[in-house]
């Protein structure tokens, strides 16, 4: 920390008047946010999702060349782009490429299968069972849990309105 930093968390910390630290807080913490613009960041993640989704068409198209069905295609796709998310998660690049492209590399699979692979990644020199094994559904495991939860919700609210004839 360098020691403008380190005076103003001093100033902060040290002020007796209450309203005074309030403010002093409440500059310092204006100083350090950093600055961002929305629509850079909403380009870069068209982009960044743009050459994701367009890659994924690639390998559907490049695996219905070799002769699969449509259906079968889609899905070698989807297993291609966890792959490749998960190795590049591994090999570190996959965060270079989610602190540029944000919201972009989320919202494809391929942001799913990072959320999954980068606590294994990080916990790993905790162990298999206590680091890897525990960890591993921090940040995926609310989705998981919140997705099945709601496709039951909305699937049995879809059986009683056709069961009462409303659709």
């Amino acid at each position: 920390m360098s020691n403008q930093k380190r005076s103003s968390v001093s100033n902060v910390v040290n002020e007796q008047d209450v309203q005074k630290r309030n403010q002093n807080y409440n500059q310092y913490v204006k100083e350090i946010t950093p600055k961002f613009s929305i629509a850079k960041n909403t380009i870069k993640a068209f982009v960044v999702g743009g050459i994701i989704c367009t890659i994924g068409q690639g390998f559907t198209n490049y695996y219905m060349y070799l002769g699969a069905d449509e259906e079968l295609a889609k899905s070698y796709n989807t297993l291609t782009l966890v792959f490749l998310s998960v190795l590049l998660t591994g090999l570190g690049i996959y965060q270079k490429i989610a602190k540029f492209g944000g919201a972009g590399t989320l919202v494809p699979i391929t942001g799913f299968a990072n959320s999954v692979a980068a606590p294994a990644v990080e916990y790993k020199k905790e162990g298999q069972v206590f680091g890897i094994g525990c960890k591993i559904f921090t940040i995926a495991g609310p989705v998981i849990l919140y997705g099945i939860f709601s496709t039951w919700l909305l699937g049995l609210i879809y059986y009683l309105l056709k069961q009462f004839g409303v659709v």
